[in-house]
């Protein structure tokens, strides 16, 4: 086993594991992609590929068809959930691929890509990069999702370290939404210090206008506006950042002036003490956690606004774990569209395709129904890449992708099987609704003017195989995909654009 020095591998560009039955093939290979930059590691047996990847997991594996097909290598390492994220090319022979047209059938299960023998050496490279650059994507996500997981664990630590915030926070959860948290806060606070009036003033430093959000001694209070300059100690606390408490208003200057307005204006206010705790959630949002008394209570001490800060603070983290969580749940969902959709058309990917197919297999047993199954390949694909060029080649198959998508039921499932292939998936359908239906995407398809550009359009048609489960030799999904396969084939050498069951 040729394998490489552990600077080198964090030196290269991508690591490569290469499976080779044939010695003069593997050198090759080697010397071709450690000219790219590459980290090489060239196996010829199926027992040293896992000795390999167990000691040093890869970006990617190019893997021969012969160690493949002799030791059911794929299943093996798909199973194992250490390398999720290891792409895998199998080179094949030239005989076994698809006819001449440039179909990419004949992909076992298990790989990401299929290249053929002998080779190009500008598509193996191309290839390579592509699988290799999707491994880093890959890799990329999971390393900020696990990131933001921990950050999330490290908020959900601080905010339950105050024993006395245990009784107050326990109904706070990650679906609450800040006002909820709010609502929550304010009425087991009063409740806690015994005082009547609690709210959540939102407001930022130099605003004339505050936003009530909650108030525990109005319940229909929601967002009312007040005039802040009717309010110094709400004002002062978000000037100076700092808490303020008030334990007597009637004799502190700070309410001087707004006295007068009341004696003026003729208000009996029946205040004894006043604290207000200002908070930050983010850029945005800031206010103040409002504390009063009145005459018929106790006045507020320093320790009801220290009780108050550790309160607000354990808030805080609360509305900022919640928008946490829904930053994680976003991601989980973008990861999950990555590793599900192919990246050039959009819909479902080979390895979630038989994901979905298993289990709808699985539901077909189960209920008794039945499930049919399209594979199509575009007819004469390779003359669009060679006349138009690659880009309007990926245009075509984005195309055809879309028009697939609109075409199907809810119910349905579509995905790109590998090249120019596509499969449709049509549960609760027997296969005459199944060729109705195959023969309607055929004449769309046929009739559609596909845009590859600088005001250019193309025509194709589409071959079409068709298998249903369960029905005659069809008991299982790999009989399911063969019989697809096979009556494909019998629509392509039978003249192309055509339906076969």
């Amino acid at each position: 086993m040729d394998s490489v020095s552990s600077s080198q591998v964090d030196a290269a560009v991508g690591r490569v594991v290469i499976a080779e039955a044939n010695p003069t093939t593997a050198g090759a290979l080697s010397w071709l992609l450690r000219e790219q930059g590459y980290a090489v590691t060239s196996v010829s047996t199926r027992d040293e590929l896992f000795q390999a990847i167990a000691s040093s997991t890869p970006d990617l594996i190019l893997l021969d068809h012969v160690i493949q097909r002799g030791a059911a290598v794929l299943g093996d390492l798909r199973a194992d959930e250490r390398w999720n994220d290891v792409r895998v090319i199998v080179t094949t022979p030239w005989s076994a691929m698809s006819d001449a047209s440039g179909g990419g059938g004949g992909m076992p299960w298990g790989a990401d890509d299929c290249v053929s023998e002998p080779f190009r050496v500008p598509e193996l490279l191309g290839r390579v990069r592509t699988q290799i650059r999707a491994s880093g994507q890959l890799r990329m996500a999971r390393r900020a999702l696990s990131d933001t997981a921990a950050e999330l664990e490290r908020a959900r630590d601080d905010a339950m370290s105050n024993r006395r915030l245990v009784d107050i926070l326990h109904e706070i959860t990650g679906e609450l939404s800040a006002t909820e948290i709010y609502r929550i806060l304010t009425r087991r606070t009063a409740h806690a210090l015994e005082i009547s009036h609690c709210s959540v003033v939102l407001a930022r430093p130099g605003d004339a206008v505050g936003t009530v959000a909650v108030a525990h001694e109005d319940a229909t209070v929601q967002d009312m506006n007040i005039q802040l300059e009717h309010y110094p100690e709400i004002r002062a606390a978000l000037d100076t950042g700092r808490s303020v408490l008030v334990e007597d208003v009637s004799a502190n200057p700070m309410f001087s002036n707004i006295r007068e307005v009341w004696a003026r204006e003729g208000h009996d206010v029946q205040v004894r003490s006043v604290a207000t705790i200002p908070f930050t959630i983010d850029r945005l949002r800031s206010g103040v956690f409002f504390l009063r008394t009145d005459l018929s209570e106790r006045s507020l001490t320093r320790d009801d606004v220290d009780f108050a800060e550790v309160v607000i603070r354990a808030a805080v983290a609360g509305i900022r774990r919640a928008q946490a969580l829904e930053t994680t749940r976003a991601e989980n969902r973008r990861l999950e569209a990555l590793a599900t959709t192919d990246p050039l058309t959009r819909v479902l990917n080979r390895r979630a395709l038989l994901d979905r197919l298993t289990a709808e297999v699985d539901r077909a047993r189960r209920y008794n129904s039945s499930l049919t199954l399209l594979l199509l390949d575009l007819d004469h694909f390779k003359q669009v890449n060679d006349t138009a060029g690659h880009l309007a080649g990926d245009s075509v198959l984005r195309q055809t992708g879309a028009l697939l998508e609109e075409a199907i039921r809810k119910v349905d499932i579509v995905a790109r099987y590998g090249g120019e292939e596509f499969v449709v998936m049509l549960p609760e359908t027997v296969s005459d609704g199944g060729v109705v239906f195959a023969e309607r995407l055929r004449e769309r398809i046929a009739a559609r003017a596909f845009d590859v550009g600088n005001e250019r359009t193309v025509h194709l048609t589409v071959s079409i195989g068709i298998a249903t489960f369960p029905s005659v030799g069809v008991a299982s999904t790999e009989d399911l995909f063969a019989r697809a396969d096979e009556a494909l084939y019998r629509a392509k050498s039978g003249g192309r654009n055509q339906v076969q069951v």
